[in-house]
């Protein structure tokens, strides 16, 4: 027998989906994280794997891992002391940046302290024109001069981001040369390496996130390489990417800058497949941890993409799953400001020493504590037995807030829920403004340890049409991973305007790239040919600031037919905007690739067919909506395709527990995922 194991860490609990190839069905483990010792949670659930279901190593044909290490260090800003070499006279390309500050509305907002300080920005005396033509050549002595500035400042690394070196290299990489022989050892980043892009501050701030979390992603897959070795799993591991790709673990440790939103990015994946299997169309993924909620668009099965996504405090330039992140999940902290205000997070309780109800030392409410407290929460263990709930701890660990407000304990809990709800209300309301979307329309695809607990309540208040929870939701990020395919993004700046002369540029431009992405995949241990490319640009009309990714047909490119192109940015400009200007002239900024291999998916089997009512575990007294209601509770196990009920109900499960809203309507369709029609009422 061989498995296939997908493996997510989050920030309580990490989660491994496993996949059997020979009886085809999906097992489902979660483990207390470990961020005090990353990778003994990968050990811990390799043993427990073991001992609960027969798993040996050996046994392993497949591991894929997706991992917030490159996040997490940004956010903590615990990455590599690093020094900045730019071009003289462009020196404070990164406290420039964009010239925004983070809230247009407060006048008082400040731009983020940049990773690289002042005093670590050193210039170098060089010149490239926009074309890439040389006008001053490289000043060695400047870069000596940069080097003994660099130490002297005890820079672990430096970033070398030149002007215009995504036209012309060549300085940057003269520079790498005089650093290894002068400083022999000092890490060094060159942009047009990390990501090629026009616009220096996007390509600058790139590129030092990359060098900045690079050392702690190295040891991070080193450890995990080793562990796995360790215990006797044999393939070489596999990471999940930003834009939904896998890469081998190895080529993660140079290229980290592609696995900055790993976690995140298989979370996503893992719903689009989800959403094809189901057939819904027009779907929106929900991930609710223990920290945050991750809330993403799923058009006809796939993802929605991006540049430009929001990292901490700053933005990274590379392609990723567009994934709007909202300080909220169920380990987030309820607490009260000086003017007895209730707020919820942004301060989570992780995993250690997690919410009140776990009995592992917390004493401050978070949300899951509130459902503890209705008694919505904690009919069944949690987390495959890992948690046993306890109801006074999370009692009274919510009744000073109770107290303070002058309200029931009740009455407190169902207010953190309701704040919770509120603040992911907000934040996914920019998402449907920013794509034009009608939620009544949609599919909510709910998943994480909080996600299926939440997503009925909210749903209810979007007034989206359904909630669609699967099977193993608990650990569906995991699951994204498995089914994950080989990808690679490949960028050319072509800055030329859509005309006849352009023609010739184009076409070297995309057999250049395409040689690129084929000679990636024949790298890629597993690649078993069936390339699959897409090509797409980025166009603007002439005197826009800013441009539009436009799928192309590579066809197109190759006879020089410059109306299908001019006629695809059209149609895209007038689908986002509502409108196109076709007599007006187009440039072309950047041309696209993207190279991928097809991975072997898991066949998920269809549920067996209900031949009678689902069973009713228990009928349990709970608060929901104002009042104490007696609920019915099932178990996941055993309900089959085709059983229907009404809420109020709950479904409990080793992963995670279901909240069927009263007035919604559930039924479980023939993949086995609950289908919940959501009350417009």
């Amino acid at each position: 027998m061989a498995y296939r194991i997908g493996v997510d860490i989050g920030g309580s609990f990490t989660d491994f989906a496993v996949f059997d190839e020979t009886s085809k069905t999906i097992s489902a483990l979660k483990v207390f994280s470990r961020p005090d010792q990353p990778g003994a949670e990968v050990l811990e659930g390799m043993t427990q794997l073991q001992s609960r279901y027969g798993i040996m190593p050996e046994q392993v044909s497949y591991f894929t891992h997706g991992t917030t290490v490159g996040i997490n260090t940004v956010i903590q800003r615990k990455g590599l002391r690093l020094g900045l070499f730019a071009t003289d006279g462009f020196v404070d390309v990164l406290e420039l940046a964009r010239l925004k500050i983070p809230n247009m509305y407060d006048l008082f907002s400040q731009r983020p302290a940049p990773l690289v300080t002042r005093d670590r920005v050193f210039p170098i005396d060089a010149r490239m024109d926009a074309e890439g033509a040389e006008i001053a050549p490289l000043n060695a002595d400047s870069v000596r001069a940069a080097l003994r500035g660099a130490l002297a400042k005890q820079c672990e690394g430096v970033v070398v981001s030149l002007l215009h070196a995504y036209r012309n290299p060549a300085h940057e990489l003269a520079v790498r040369e005089i650093a290894a022989a002068e400083a022999p050892g000092l890490p060094v980043f060159l942009s047009h390496e990390v990501w090629p892009i026009i616009r220096e501050y996007e390509r600058t701030i790139t590129a030092t996130i990359s060098g900045y979390v690079q050392p702690k992603v190295a040891h991070y897959l080193e450890r995990l390489q080793a562990t796995l070795k360790g215990v006797g799993v044999t393939p070489e591991p596999r990471i999940t990417k930003s834009n939904g790709g896998v890469m081998a673990a190895e080529q993660g440790k140079s290229d980290c800058v592609q696995m900055i939103f790993s976690g995140t990015a298989s979370g996503v994946i893992g719903a689009a497949f989800v959403a094809r299997t189901a057939g819904v169309d027009r779907a929106m993924s929900i991930d609710i941890g223990g920290t945050s909620a991750d809330v993403a668009l799923i058009l006809d099965g796939k993802p929605q993409y991006g540049v430009g996504e929001a990292i901490g405090e700053f933005s990274i330039f590379v392609p990723s799953v567009s994934v709007s992140s909202i300080g909220e999940g169920g380990g987030s902290i309820a607490w009260l400001d000086s003017l007895n205000v209730l707020k919820v997070g942004p301060e989570s309780a992780g995993s250690t020493p997690g919410p009140a109800c776990y009995g592992r030392g917390g004493v401050r409410p978070t949300v899951t504590d509130s459902f503890v407290v209705c008694k919505l929460l904690g009919a069944q263990d949690l987390g495959y037995n890992a948690v046993k709930i306890d109801r006074d701890a999370a009692c009274k660990a919510l009744q000073p807030i109770a107290d303070r407000l002058q309200i029931g304990i009740e009455q407190a809990a169902q207010a953190v829920q309701e704040i919770c709800v509120s603040s992911m209300y907000a934040g996914i309301s920019g998402l449907v403004s920013r794509f034009g979307i009608d939620p009544r329309e949609f599919t909510m695809i709910a998943f994480g340890g909080a996600g299926p607990m939440l997503a009925g309540l909210l749903a209810r208040e979007m007034k989206l049409k359904e909630v669609l929870v699967p099977p193993t939701p608990g650990v569906l990020s995991a699951l994204g991973g498995l089914v994950a395919d080989l990808k690679n993004d490949f960028i050319k700046t072509i800055y030329h305007p859509l005309n006849a002369a352009i023609v010739p540029v184009l076409q070297a431009g995309l057999d250049e790239l395409r040689g690129k992405g084929m000679q990636w995949l024949s790298e890629q241990d597993g690649f078993e040919g069936g390339a699959q490319i897409d090509v797409s640009a980025d166009l603007r009309y002439a005197g826009q600031s800013y441009e539009i990714e436009t799928v192309l047909d590579a066809d197109a490119i190759a006879r020089g037919d410059l109306n299908a192109l001019a006629a695809s940015f059209h149609a895209r400009h007038e689908q986002m905007f509502g409108h196109a200007d076709k007599k007006a002239a187009i440039q072309v900024i950047n041309l696209r690739l993207v190279a991928g291999g097809p991975s072997a998916k898991p066949v998920l089997p269809r549920a067996a067919t209900a031949s009678a009512p689902p069973e009713v575990l228990t009928i349990q007294s709970m608060w929901l909506d104002s009042a104490w209601r007696d609920v019915p509770i099932y178990l996941r196990a055993g309900l089959l395709a085709g059983h229907a009920f009404d809420g109020p109900a709950v479904v409990a499960q080793a992963d995670c527990t279901t909240v069927i809203p009263p007035g919604c309507a559930c039924r479980v369709d023939e993949w086995g995922n609950l289908r919940i029609a959501i009350s417009q009422a």
